[in-house]
């Protein structure tokens, strides 16, 4: 190797890690925006018979403009149907999801009570947590509930 050439070194095991994560947790906050746009979907259709990107504009606390370009991304996926100004449907795909990060929510919260956190502290909790948890964790948080209740 020459002077001039920069020289180069393989990852270390820590980079490897910490590479890994930071992947996960940008898949993760990707999952989680598409997650409650889901939820909300279903629970707006459940409630109302449909779901207007006004009514999921104003529940989420963004703008108009925000929902349709979600609302695109969702339909590209498969998740959603909609026409234009029109109501937003979820597809079977899109409630399998919006249903398992519901209970995903539930065992969370479940969790958060029976450690004794505060009901209000714990949905709010739960509300970050359940989209960012690993399937072993979930699993454990249930055990422990079920063990505990």
């Amino acid at each position: 190797m020459s002077k001039s050439e920069p020289k180069t070194e393989s990852p270390t095991a820590n980079t490897v890690v910490a590479k890994t994560r930071f992947e996960r947790i940008r898949s993760d906050h990707a999952k989680e925006l598409a997650e409650d746009y889901l939820e909300m979907i279903d629970d707006l259709t459940s409630e109302n018979g449909e779901a207007r990107a006004v009514d999921i504009a104003n529940q989420l606390g963004v703008s108009h403009v925000t929902v349709t370009k979600t609302v695109a991304r969702l339909k590209r996926d498969g998740l959603v149907t909609s026409q234009p100004y029109r109501s937003i449907f979820l597809t079977p795909k899109g409630k399998r999801i919006a249903d398992n990060a519901r209970k995903r929510h539930q065992t969370v919260l479940q969790f958060l009570l029976a450690l004794g956190v505060p009901a209000d502290s714990a949905e709010i909790d739960a509300e970050g947590i359940e989209h960012h948890i690993s399937p072993a964790t979930l699993r454990a948080m249930r055990k422990f509930t079920d063990e505990n209740s």
